[in-house]
């Protein structure tokens, strides 16, 4: 396999690569269920983007990470009632304006998309190199596999959708996971009828986005006068 440590050799990369690379970063995007179509995702697919996720970088050199991976479409219905009754708490806490648009909204595409990728935190069992000042960077190091499924995705034209508003403990009985797993993420993937050219909630005004000037500060925060 090309992602086989055993036959890497030291590798440099040219222009093209970063170009490719920035493109693949650029036109990510989290895929709602309006536009999953029902083509299935294959063995070979959907391998080569676990192996992107097992490659991420991680604390210590860990590995915290298990993936579930769902097609069955009766867990994902239960999965989807536990969306649907945390849903429906969130749509409150947002002021009037926003509520009515949250409404409309569609958040999740679990029983849309062809398959469900429910990636855990395994705690170590012992002291971990790195994680001895700051415990949440275990937490942090799945991220990291998550963000490299997602651009190993994107590369194959494959969407994923991140679902965050579920109940983790729910979801958890629901699958059988250890106690001491910890829910990160909760993904829908699949083929999509299209990407769109830039993320879903910034052409909904939900938010705007962020410039690069708005978000870096050279070498410290500046005090308040």
């Amino acid at each position: 396999m090309r992602f086989n440590s055993e036959l890497m050799e030291q590798k440099h990369f040219g222009q093209e690569e970063v170009r490719i690379l920035e493109e693949i970063i650029l036109h990510r995007r989290d895929v709602r269920g309006n536009r999953f179509l029902p083509t299935p995702v294959s063995n070979e697919i959907l391998e080569k983007i676990l192996l992107a996720g097992i490659n991420g970088p991680s604390v210590g050199f860990s590995q915290p990470w298990e993936f579930v991976v769902i097609r069955d479409q009766e867990v994902k219905r239960r999965v989807r009632e536990s969306f649907n009754a945390e849903n429906e708490k969130a749509s409150g806490l947002f002021d009037n304006e926003k509520s009515i648009k949250y409404r409309q909204i569609k958040l999740e595409g679990i029983e849309e998309s062809a398959l469900n990728l429910a990636v855990f935190y395994k705690p170590s069992a012992g002291v971990v190199l790195g994680q001895t000042s700051m415990k949440e960077v275990g937490l942090y190091s799945v991220v990291c596999a998550i963000q490299n499924m997602w651009l190993m995705a994107r590369a194959l034209n494959i969407g994923i959708g991140w679902v965050s508003i579920l109940d983790p403990e729910k979801v958890k009985q629901i699958l059988d996971a250890p106690q001491e797993n910890q829910l990160v993420a909760y993904l829908c993937l699949g083929y999509v009828n299209e990407f769109l050219d830039r993320p879903e909630l910034e052409i909904l005004e939900w938010e705007k986005k962020k410039l690069l000037s708005q978000v870096v500060i050279h070498e410290k925060y500046t005090k308040p006068k």
